[in-house]
């Protein structure tokens, strides 16, 4: 039968509730990135950054909400979260800030090989190895998140109008 004769033309699978053990193992690697992050010294708020910056190249409402709490939370400023869209443009994000937002950036964009190795320079004067891994491995994360949010087209939930 089509969607068009059920009537549920439009609607979206929830991937993660319709195959919960494919899900699980991805939340069980989300779990074991962010103690890799822990472990090698990335604090909760460079996390957050990156989960943010690649959610917006992304487009995911979803985890953009979701991380945007997240990072307002564990103590990111909204004017920091406000500019993060041009952070090169801005003096707000330390080197070690910058050099993760580019990395993440490049492993959210594969195509640009270019880019994957200016931040690989930048990354290696500004992180440890150990840094630089995590920061790719939250990168790889957050880019697993948003595609199954924005393939189950996961709503975001606004607050009651006032």
């Amino acid at each position: 039968m089509s969607d068009t004769t059920t009537g549920t033309a439009g609607r979206r699978v929830f991937i993660d509730k319709q195959s919960p053990k494919a899900y699980y193992a991805l939340v069980q690697a989300s779990e074991a990135v962010r103690a890799t992050a822990a472990d090698a010294g990335l604090d909760r708020i460079l996390v957050e950054l990156v989960n943010l910056r690649v959610s917006q190249i992304n487009g995911c409402a979803f985890c953009l909400d979701v991380h945007t709490k997240a990072a307002l939370r564990a103590g990111e400023t909204t004017q920091r979260l406000g500019v993060l869209p041009a952070w090169r443009d801005t003096e707000l994000f330390a080197p070690r800030e910058r050099a993760a937002l580019a990395l993440a950036e490049a492993a959210t964009d594969i195509a640009n090989a270019n880019a994957q190795e200016d931040a690989y320079a930048d990354a290696r004067q500004a992180l440890t190895e150990d840094e630089i891994s995590a920061v790719i491995w939250v990168a790889l994360t957050i880019n697993a998140f948003n595609r199954v949010s924005i393939m189950s087209k996961h709503p975001v939930r606004g607050l009651p109008q006032q």
